[in-house]
C-alpha cells in the first residue's frame, strides 16, 4: 500500500511560472476577513488574474469545524467563537502564538494530485522543524505533524506519548488550494482543551516553546519560507499590502 511517506512530494511549478507571492500580516486577523480574502484570491488565481499566494498570519482565539467535525468533540462551545469551514478535517484551534499559513497554489501549474499536495505541506512543516533540530513525523492514521515525548508517561496501550505540533486542513476549487496549515510556536495550550483536536483524544498538543525552544514567530517565518521554497519553488515578498 502506498503511504504518504512514500509519495514523491515535489510540487515545483512548470517552467516559466512567476514566483509565489509571500504575504505576512501583522496583528490578529479576524477569521471572517481572512476567509473572505482567501475566496477573492482563489478566484483570481483560478482565472489567471493573480499569481499564487502564501499568506502568513495569526488569528484571535477561535475554533474552526472542518467538514468531518463531530459535535461531541466541541467540549466547550461557548469558550471561543466557532466557525464552520469548508476545509477537510475536524475541530481545530487558532489563536495568538500560532503561525497560520494559508496556501493558495494552482495545482494545474504543478501536479494535480491531492495526496501528494498534502504530503508536500507536511514536508514543509517537517523541514521547518528540522531546521530547529525538532523531529516532526507523519502518522498514516493521523493528519498533521507529530513529535515524540519520551519524557511523558506511556499511553494506555504502552506506546510512547506523542504530541501534535502542526495541523493541516485543505480545500480545492478548480484545482486551486486554500486553507493550509498551522504551526504551534507559543500559543496558550490550555485553549486546546475546549475541543478534541482533530477528533483525536489519546494524544496531546505541544508547541516549539513548550519543547524548550525560545523562538519567535518571525524566526519561524524565515525557516518556513526556506522550507517552502525547497518543496514548492521560489517565493517573493508581496509589496503594497499592509493588512
Amino acid at each position: 500500500m502506498l503511504t504518504r511517506t512514500d509519495i514523491e512530494t515535489n510540487m515545483l511549478p512548470v517552467a516559466g511560472s512567476p514566483p509565489v507571492r509571500w504575504r505576512i500580516s501583522e496583528g490578529l486577523v479576524p477569521y471572517e476577513l481572512a476567509t473572505e480574502e482567501m475566496e477573492r484570491e482563489v478566484a483570481a488565481i483560478a482565472s489567471g488574474e493573480a499569481d499564487e499566494l502564501v499568506w502568513l498570519l495569526e488569528h484571535p482565539p477561535l475554533y474552526t469545524a472542518g467538514t468531518s467535525a463531530d459535535a461531541v468533540d466541541l467540549i466547550e462551545p461557548d469558550r471561543f467563537p466557532v466557525f464552520a469551514t469548508g476545509r477537510g478535517g475536524e475541530y481545530t484551534y487558532h489563536g495568538p502564538g500560532q503561525r497560520v499559513v494559508y496556501v493558495m497554489l494552482d495545482l494545474k501549474r504543478r501536479r494535480q494530485d491531492v495526496r501528494a499536495y498534502v504530503a508536500a505541506l507536511e514536508n514543509v512543516i517537517i523541514r521547518t522543524l528540522d531546521k530547529m533540530n525538532v523531529r516532526g513525523e507523519r502518522r498514516e492514521d493521523r493528519v498533521g505533524v507529530w513529535v515524540r515525548r519520551p519524557e511523558k508517561p506511556l499511553l494506555p496501550g504502552g506506546g510512547m506519548a506523542e504530541d501534535k505540533i502542526a495541523a493541516l486542513g485543505i480545500r480545492l476549487r478548480k484545482w486551486v488550494s486554500f486553507h493550509g496549515l498551522s504551526i504551534n510556536v507559543d500559543p496558550d495550550l490550555t485553549h486546546f482543551t475546549g475541543i478534541v483536536p482533530c477528533g483525536i483524544s489519546a494524544y496531546g498538543v505541544t508547541s516549539l516553546v513548550d519543547l524548550g525552544l525560545p523562538v519567535m514567530i518571525g524566526d519561524v517565518d524565515v525557516l518556513l519560507r526556506e522550507a517552502f521554497e525547497e518543496v514548492f519553488g521560489e517565493a517573493v515578498p508581496e509589496t503594497g499590502y499592509g493588512g
